[in-house]
Parts: C-alpha cells; sequence; structure tokens
C-alpha cells in the first residue's frame, strides 16, 4: 500500500471519528482544523436566525473556530454576569480589538481600560447637558421636517422612495450637527451622491465578515478580495472624516483666539433657529434663555477642548476614532431601528392607526395648551398640507414627545425583534464559568445575542416571536424590563450613554411622519437584513406613501 493511500486512510478515519464523536452533541457540529467554520459560512447571510435555531435548543451555544471559540449566550442570568457581575473579565478584547480597528481604531465601542473609562467620562458629561439635550430636539426636529419635505413631494408624485436609504442621510446629517457641529448636507432635496455613506458601509461588511473568514489577515497581507475593497473604503471615509475635525479644530482656534469679537457676536436665538450655517464663523448653538460664548460645546469640540497637544497626530487619529465611533452610533443604529419600525407598522395595520390616533389626541392637547388655532388640512392641496405638518412639528418639543407612550413602545418592541446591534462579542481574560455551568476560556469570546433573546419564549413567554407593543405597556404608560433582558442599549457599565437621545430623534421624526403619512410596502420587494455589525436591510425598504388628514 502506497504511503499517500495510506495518509489518506488515516485522514479518513480521523475525520470519521471525529464526527461520529459529536453525533449526540448540541450546537454546530465541526470539522478537524477548521471547527464550524465552514457551517457559519454557509449560513453567513442568515447568521442571526442561524444562531436563533440553536439557542432554542440550548441556552448556551459553544462554536469552535479555527483560531477562537465563540460561546453564545441568550439567557439573561449569563447576560448579566458578563456585562455586569464579571465585567473586568469580557473587555472588547485584542481578537475583537483587531478585526474593528481599521473602521473603529480605539473609539469608545473598540477600547477598554483607562482609554474607554476616559472617553466614557466625557462622553458621559456631554450627554447629561440641558443644552445638547435642547440643542439636539431642536435639530432631530429640522431634519425631520427635512425628510418630510421629501417624502411630501414623492407622495404628489406617486413616486417610490427607500426609507433605509433616506433615514441614514436624515441620522447622518444629525449626528454631524450635534456632535461634530458640521453641515454635510446628504438629505438636500437633489439627494447628493454620499461617497462617505458609501464607503462606511462597505467597510462595516468587510470588517464584520472577518469574524468568520480565517483567511483575511492573509488577504490583507497581500491586498487583494475583500480586504483591497476595505483599504480603499477606509481611504474615503478617512479623508472625509479628518476634513470635520481640521475645520472643526480651525474654528475652535479662531474661536479661543478673539474672544472679544465671541462676545460681540454672541446672541439669543429663538427655538426655530438654534443653530447656523457652517459657512458663518460662529456656528454654536443656543437655548431660548440663555446664550452661550461662540466657541461650540458640541461632542467633538469637547474633546478638541480637552486633548493636551491638539496640533499632535496622535491627537489628530484619536479624534479620528471619537468621530467614527459617535457616526456608527448615532446614524447607523437609530436609522436601522426607524427603519425596521416602519416596515412592522406596515406589516402590523392595527399599530399604525394606534400611533396615528396618539398623535392626533397629542395635538389637540397641545393645540389647547398653546392656544393654537389648527390650520385646516387639505391633502390634496400641496401648501396647506405642509403648512399644517409645520404647525404640527412646531408643537412637539422634548416634553411633549414623553408623552407618547404607544409610540415610545414600538419602538421598543422595533428594537426588542430587531435591534440595532444584532450581536456583541467581549473577550475572556481568565478561564471562567458561566451562572448555567458553560465553561469558557481564557482567549475566547463569549457573544451576547441581542437578536436571539428577543425570540426566546424563556425571556419574553410563548407570544415572543410576535410584534406586540402592548407588552411594553401597563395601564397605558410604558414599563422598562431589565436592561439583561432587554439589551438593544447593552447593559451594566457599558449601558449606551445615547439611549435618551436616540429615543428623541426617534419619537421625532416617527410622531411628524406617522401623523401625516401612511407607508406602503411596494409589491414583491424582498425584505431581509444585511450581515454587518448593524441590522440594515440589505435592499433597502422601497415604499409608496398616501397623506393622512
Amino acid at each position: 500500500m502506497s504511503l499517500c493511500l495510506i495518509v489518506a486512510c488515516m485522514v479518513t478515519s480521523w475525520i470519521f471519528l471525529h464526527r461520529w464523536g459529536q453525533r449526540n452533541k448540541s450546537g454546530p457540529k465541526t470539522w478537524p482544523l477548521v471547527g464550524a467554520a465552514i457551517e457559519q459560512l454557509t449560513n453567513f447571510d442568515r447568521m442571526h436566525d442561524w444562531i436563533v435555531e440553536y439557542l432554542y435548543e440550548s441556552r448556551t451555544v459553544v462554536v469552535p473556530m479555527p483560531f477562537t471559540t465563540y460561546t453564545y449566550i441568550a439567557d439573561p442570568i449569563n447576560v448579566e454576569y458578563v456585562l455586569k457581575t464579571n465585567f473586568s473579565n469580557y473587555p472588547k478584547g485584542e481578537t475583537y480589538h483587531s478585526y474593528m480597528e481599521v473602521l473603529l481604531g480605539d473609539g469608545i465601542f473598540n477600547s477598554d481600560g483607562e482609554l474607554w473609562r476616559k472617553q466614557r467620562k466625557t462622553a458621559s458629561f456631554e450627554f447629561a447637558s440641558k443644552n445638547l439635550r435642547d440643542f439636539s430636539t431642536v435639530v432631530f426636529k429640522d431634519y425631520s421636517l427635512k425628510l418630510f419635505s421629501i417624502l411630501s413631494q414623492a407622495s404628489f408624485r406617486d413616486q417610490q422612495v427607500d426609507m433605509q436609504e433616506l433615514l441614514m442621510r436624515m441620522t447622518l446629517d444629525s449626528i454631524c450637527k450635534v456632535g461634530f457641529g458640521v453641515e454635510i448636507g446628504t438629505l438636500a432635496p437633489e439627494l447628493p451622491e454620499n461617497r462617505f455613506a458609501k464607503a462606511f458601509d462597505t467597510a462595516n461588511i468587510i470588517v464584520t465578515l472577518r469574524f468568520i473568514d480565517p483567511l483575511w489577515k492573509l488577504k490583507k497581507f497581500l491586498n487583494i478580495g475583500s480586504e483591497a475593497l476595505l483599504d480603499k473604503s477606509i481611504k474615503v471615509v478617512n479623508d472625509f472624516t479628518y476634513s470635520v475635525i481640521r475645520r472643526r479644530k480651525a474654528e475652535f482656534l479662531e474661536a479661543q483666539k478673539h474672544p472679544a469679537n465671541n462676545k460681540v457676536r454672541t446672541k439669543i436665538i429663538t427655538t426655530q433657529n438654534m443653530y447656523m450655517n457652517l459657512s458663518q464663523s460662529s456656528n454654536i448653538f443656543f437655548s431660548k434663555s440663555y446664550a452661550c460664548d461662540q466657541i461650540k460645546h458640541d461632542i467633538l469640540s469637547r474633546f478638541i477642548e480637552i486633548s493636551d497637544d491638539p496640533d499632535s497626530k496622535e491627537t489628530e487619529k484619536s479624534l479620528r476614532d471619537i468621530v467614527l465611533n459617535f457616526v456608527i452610533a448615532g446614524r447607523d443604529t437609530t436609522a436601522t431601528t426607524l427603519t425596521w419600525a416602519i416596515y412592522m407598522i406596515m406589516m402590523n395595520e392595527h399599530v399604525a392607526e394606534k400611533i396615528y390616533s396618539e398623535l392626533q389626541e397629542l395635538e389637540k392637547e397641545r393645540a389647547e395648551e398653546t392656544n393654537t388655532p389648527l390650520h385646516h388640512n387639505e391633502t390634496e392641496d400641496f401648501d396647506s398640507f405642509n403648512e399644517r405638518v409645520t404647525q404640527f412639528a412646531g408643537l412637539l418639543n422634548y416634553d411633549s414627545l414623553g408623552k407618547l407612550h404607544y409610540l415610545h413602545a414600538v419602538l421598543t418592541e422595533t428594537l426588542r425583534l430587531y435591534p440595532a446591534v444584532p450581536q456583541d462579542p467581549k473577550g475572556v481574560l481568565e478561564d471562567d464559568i458561566l451562572p448555567n455551568g458553560t465553561k469558557v476560556k481564557a482567549g475566547g469570546m463569549v457573544t451576547y445575542v441581542p437578536y436571539s433573546m428577543g425570540r426566546m419564549e424563556y425571556n419574553w413567554g410563548s407570544d415572543a416571536s410576535s410584534f406586540k407593543p402592548e407588552r411594553w405597556l401597563k395601564d397605558g404608560t410604558f414599563q422598562n424590563a431589565s436592561p439583561f433582558k432587554f439589551t438593544a442599549f447593552q447593559a451594566g457599565p457599558r449601558i449606551c450613554l445615547g439611549k435618551d437621545s436616540a429615543y428623541l430623534q426617534m419619537k421625532m421624526a416617527m410622531a411628524i411622519l406617522c401623523r401625516f403619512y401612511k407607508f406602503h410596502l411596494v409589491p414583491n420587494h424582498p425584505v431581509k437584513y444585511r450581515m454587518m455589525t448593524i441590522l440594515s436591510m440589505a435592499h433597502g425598504l422601497k415604499v409608496t406613501i398616501t397623506r393622512r388628514s
């Protein structure tokens, strides 16, 4: 018998014995050397549902891969242990950092330890600021009205629109204005091409693929395939980001040089016009009752201000990381949730009607409170229709949006079933045992899975797979669930700082849109998610729109 034949027989026997030994094991079946990589790659486009199927059978799923092992968890007890009880043992970790570093760098979503704590402390201070909240409210309203205007034109012309694309534009413009003090205009009526957004999405998809592609480092070294495309996309992303930073630093330094001029130009601006165009040297926001110095108080400016060496390249790189981390937080997650929310109300007409009724009641209440006579709304007259919308938007503020309990429940139920971040991996520093007895090894990854958690009957009952906003209401008032059960905004020390801001923007947009529009899915339009760090739709959301009185 030849040597080759002997080796072939030995390898075949090895594979047979390996597979035979797994016949009674739960979880994905593995192969020698490559682990479960073949099954993961085969199911890549439906990865989240693939994990759901295994977590239906077991609350913990172990997935061996060539260079690490993933442990997926969906039980709130295990989730609380990882995110809070033993938080220090489950950082983002070196593996996750290496995958995402090209896009997120050392930003808040891709860092640990002192670097993470410093960024979080600064961001926490900003998100707690009433100035920022008031400014955000006006900016969110302004861009919601810009989106409404585009949809109004489409409705009068019987045109189809891609809501996901429009919402991505709206949230990108919003986060750039609120977070970095710049106006980029992607939601202009002509919808200019947005190279940054396209490149950012491409990069996001490719870094997600790295988690199951054992050859990504080789492709990166050779600069071929997906890694070559990633390199080109990151260049576009960086060019845009550094231009924002340099513009802001220049304005910031100019404002510091001329404090006297700042005081002269400081003025109080009404809430209908709380910010000025980027071309003006004093780009700052004000509240109705007070004025601020002309140095901006946006998030990027705050990080520039506390920088020890604002001219160094390292500092500029750090600012780049901060910008991109807030873009993915403020643009992608909010737009994705709004897209799925609109899809869910189209699929559940009774939900759309309840939102409409709640908004009508709020409109009537606010009109009475402010002694505002409501304009006649003629849906077939362009000017009359848009005047009424503008009037309704003027009645909305932070406090009035807080009264929309049913709308809040709809958005939360959307996040339960379609969380913006469908899974979140953590590194393992030391060997450990989870509360349910699952052993995890140092160097591995533990991933809690919000997408799966929302579909587990042991978390939400027998109707877990049903879209039911009422589960969040008690006597008409919204009730929160444990953050370790409803994990759309993380939990523990890393709980999302922008949760309230996200709800504020989503409720502002949905209130204006759902009060005056009814959405209809274009026939035969495919709706499925795209595999990336954010749960966006693979083909967008094509809809037609009818106006409501």
